[in-house]
């Protein structure tokens, strides 16, 4: 019994071992057959040396010795059944081995895109929102309230622009933009701040002096 060393070339050219990911008892028949590769065929010689490592362990590799019959039988095998016109002989092995080897690549492939995907930081969910804050009077100084609502600083809150809105009376409300990240500021917090009053150690005095209220107008995700 002597093993076809063209087609285990060929075979072991995109494979590791004969059939399957594993050492299996389909290498062990095979390796039996083989007395020693030459350096004609670097893949079988590779996958020989491998397979002799296992050799105190050949009775014990699970699987069937069946795939490996594909691979016994001499060089003058191949030649003599082209003469009888045997056209459904496969020396590349099976289309079952080649696409089982190309699921095997692509789920690889796969699986370092999604690792790669998760190592990537999701962008922070923000939304714009604008709200209204109310004097208490017309004689209500809107440059300082506004100044001082600005000076209010929140990890993941951005003021943008604002204006001056007649509400009647000759009283005008601020009407002002801003971005919040959705995960570290509360719009419930922040008109809470607003309108709070001055208290001892506070760096700067409450603005609930010159606020009567505070609305959110209007809330959009970006």
């Amino acid at each position: 019994m002597s093993a076809n060393l063209a087609k285990l070339e060929q075979h072991l050219a995109t494979r590791s071992y004969v059939e399957g990911y594993t050492p299996s008892q389909a290498d062990v028949l095979v390796f039996k057959a083989i007395s020693a590769p030459s350096a004609e065929y670097p893949h079988v010689t590779r996958w020989y040396n491998h397979i002799k490592s296992y050799a105190a362990e050949h009775s014990a590799l699970p699987g069937s010795s069946t795939a490996g019959e594909a691979f016994i039988g001499g060089e003058s095998a191949a030649p003599a059944a082209d003469a009888e016109g045997d056209d459904e002989i496969d020396l590349f092995g099976s289309d079952d081995e080649e696409d089982a080897e190309a699921e095997r690549i692509k789920a690889e492939r796969v699986a370092a895109y999604n690792v790669k995907k998760a190592g990537k930081a999701k962008p922070a969910a923000k939304s714009i929102v604008t709200m209204d804050i109310k004097p208490w009077d017309d004689e209500t100084d809107m440059a300082e309230l506004e100044r001082r609502v600005r000076a209010i600083e929140i990890d993941g809150l951005v003021w943008g622009g604002g204006k001056l809105v007649p509400i009647g009376y000759g009283i005008k409300k601020l009407q002002i933009n801003i971005v919040i990240e959705d995960e570290k500021v509360s719009t419930d917090e922040l008109q809470e701040r607003i309108a709070k009053d001055f208290e001892e150690g506070d760096e700067e005095p409450g603005i609930g002096d010159l606020v009567q209220s505070t609305d959110i107008a209007a809330m959009q995700k970006l």
